[in-house]
């Protein structure tokens, strides 16, 4: 039986047939140890948990929502639910309460997993709103002896109870996986809600499979491959890495000690495949400027020098050039004298595919790692499209494009410039919502909502959301994620908020980064309290207005940043500024701060603001704070 007629569920008992305990399949760190998983246990997990909840009456076509951090468990109740006709549904662990109840209620969960007390306590709280949840099993059962709630079970108790059953009837459980189709839907994600409530994004089995094959075909993995999974399960380009191709290329994924080792544990393992969104690509960025900064002369004076030398070989490299003999010599020596220490340090020494997704990264930040010899690609994809659908080829990278469709998917660009897709990776269409999915499939195609060009090359350039490309007053058109991408580049910005639609000029609200001003501030001897007081320091506008001024100067003039205010607090997906991908909710916020948009297209030089802020304990007292607007080279 090929790849292609096999579901998730059929390839793990092949993995586990082939590999036996002769291979680790999983790793988890706990109680600082490395605890390692073969395929044969990995197998017979899935297959306990799944004859278990069999047990707890578990239907075909059920759907079970799983919240909580990236363990092997949750694989465990993936595949399980798979195997028996149903559908997983994932919910990001921070989600607030209100988010976990949409998500169970209009994806008709009658089952949840909960990681741990934390999680189940959210689950308790909202279950009578959730009328058709009819168990809630819990992971992690620590600090949970007294909870006597009916509705609750200990994940152990349900695998206990579906190993009794599989040694009463061994060939139960293959001939229920046997009977799944590949156009049954295994699994439903919900969007990020960047412009309205999530959607359920339903997809197959033959989704699954087919973009765990196709990326194998540009990409190819191997058995002894390393992956590092810690972004959440929830997100579709997380399902892809870790649960679809490692399922079809048998490869290790490994899963940290918590959300805060993520980058302490990339180091321990050196994996050999690694996929972050931007995010994580722009801390590294700022960690490495900042960490330069505090070295010693000397070292800054290395850095400076090899760095230099690695853009110029990746600028040969990128034009599809051997570089001369003296520059790869120079080379050299820079992997010996910084180049190694510095990718030991960031924990990819040994990675050979190495990904940002999720989001476009900055072309600034794309040519700092080519530089320092890590050879990141874009990986562009919907979670309609089961994950990323478009890669750069290894040897052939362009800072402007998000690379080619992968093998078996066709694209076009419409009439309108929007870009389409179609293939087995496309899903099925959204749950409960006719009128969603008729939108987004026609003709067989699935529409994206993204402005792109096709060059010559088959190379595909986004331009931006077709929402979001902006148009000037004097119809001069720019594309705000362009500049956003390029201001956070400066390791003094985390976020940025670019505005000028039907406006005389573009101006830009600007979130600073803590951590890096934070120290800033403490090396230039400037005291500060909060977030708050820092933001709005003279000496801070005065460093991000020079960051703003080095940028404008890599942009035409017409999307040049001429004004910006500094927010005075921090973007936050629990105040539904972002989503839980940590994508900027643009029409949200522009709403939220309309205040501040309004004084940036005024005469105002500062406008006062009243902030409401919250403890922990829950107390709320409410402060006033000035804001200033800052003119960029006045």
């Amino acid at each position: 039986m090929t790849v292609e007629s096999q579901t998730l569920p059929v390839l793990l008992r092949r993995n586990a047939l082939q590999y036996g305990d002769n291979k680790v399949a999983l790793r988890e760190k706990e109680f600082g140890i490395w605890q390692t998983i073969t395929w044969k246990k990995y197998y017979e997990n899935v297959r306990d948990f799944a004859l278990g909840l069999h047990q707890l009456g578990f239907q075909k076509g059920d759907k079970l929502s799983v919240i909580g951090d990236n363990r092997p468990e949750w694989f465990y109740s993936e595949l399980a639910v798979q195997s028996l006709g149903g559908a997983v549904v994932g919910i990001y662990p921070d989600s607030h309460l209100d988010q976990v109840e949409y998500i169970i209620n209009h994806s008709d969960s009658t089952f949840v997993m909960a990681g741990d007390q934390e999680q189940a306590d959210k689950i308790l709280s909202i279950k009578e709103k959730c009328p058709k949840i009819k168990k809630a099993i819990v992971d992690d059962p620590k600090g949970m002896r007294s909870y006597d709630d009916p509705i609750l079970v200990f994940f152990q108790d349900v695998q206990k109870s579906g190993r009794e059953l599989a040694s009463k009837n061994p060939n139960l459980f293959d001939e229920v996986i046997d009977r799944v189709s590949l156009e049954e839907v295994g699994t439903i994600v919900y969007t990020s809600g960047t412009t309205g409530l999530p959607k359920g994004s339903m997809i197959t089995h033959k989704n699954m499979t087919s973009i765990g094959r196709f990326i194998d075909e540009v990409d190819e993995a191997k058995e002894t491959d390393n992956y590092v999974s810690f972004l959440p399960l929830s997100w579709i380009g997380e399902q892809h890495f870790a649960l679809y191709w490692s399922l079809t290329k048998a490869f290790t994924v490994n899963f940290p000690e918590k959300v805060e080792t993520a980058q302490q544990n990339i180091r321990e393992i050196g994996p050999d495949i690694m996929l972050a969104p931007p995010r994580i690509w722009e801390k590294m960025c700022s960690d490495i400027q900042v960490k330069i900064q505090d070295a010693a002369w000397i070292k800054r004076y290395v850095y400076n020098i090899f760095l230099k030398i690695g853009y110029q070989v990746a600028d040969y490299k990128l034009k599809k050039k051997i570089p001369p003999f003296y520059l790869r010599f120079l080379k050299w020596i820079g992997f010996w004298l910084l180049f190694r220490s510095l990718k030991n340090y960031l924990g990819l020494a040994k990675v050979r595919h190495v990904y940002t997704g999720g989001a476009p990264l900055g072309p600034e930040i794309f040519h700092m790692f080519q530089a320092l010899d890590i050879n990141i690609k874009q990986a562009y994809g919907m979670t309609e499209q089961s994950g990323g659908t478009m890669i750069h080829r290894t040897d052939d990278i362009r800072l402007d494009t998000v690379g080619k469709p992968l093998p078996g998917i066709e694209i076009k660009v419409s009439d309108e410039g929007e870009l389409m897709f179609r293939g087995d990776t496309i899903f099925k269409g959204y749950y409960k919502d006719p009128g969603a999915t008729e939108k987004a499939l026609r003709e067989g195609w699935f529409h994206t909502g993204d402005a792109a060009i096709i060059d010559g090359d088959g190379q595909v350039i986004i331009i931006d959301r077709m929402l979001d490309v902006m148009k000037l007053a004097d119809g001069g058109r720019f594309s705000p994620q362009l500049i956003e991408n390029k201001l956070k580049f400066s390791p003094y910005i985390i976020d940025a908020l670019v505005i000028g639609q039907d406006q005389p000029f573009i101006t830009a609200m600007i979130n600073i980064d803590m951590n890096n001003v934070g120290k800033w501030a403490e090396n230039n001897q400037l005291p500060y309290t909060t977030f708050t007081d820092l933001s709005q320091k003279d000496r801070v506008y005065e460093l991000i207005e020079k960051e703003v001024a080095k940028i404008n100067q890599t942009l035409p003039k017409v999307a040049q940043v001429k004004r910006f205010v500094l927010l005075y607090k921090e973007l936050d997906a629990d105040d539904e500024e972002l989503t839980r991908t940590r994508k900027v909710r643009r029409k949200f916020v522009a709403e939220k701060y309309k205040h501040l948009i309004d004084a940036l297209y005024s005469d105002e030089k500062e406008l006062e603001v009243e902030l409401d802020i919250r403890y922990r304990d829950g107390k709320e007292f409410r402060m006033k704070t000035k804001v200033k607007v800052k003119q960029v080279g006045a």
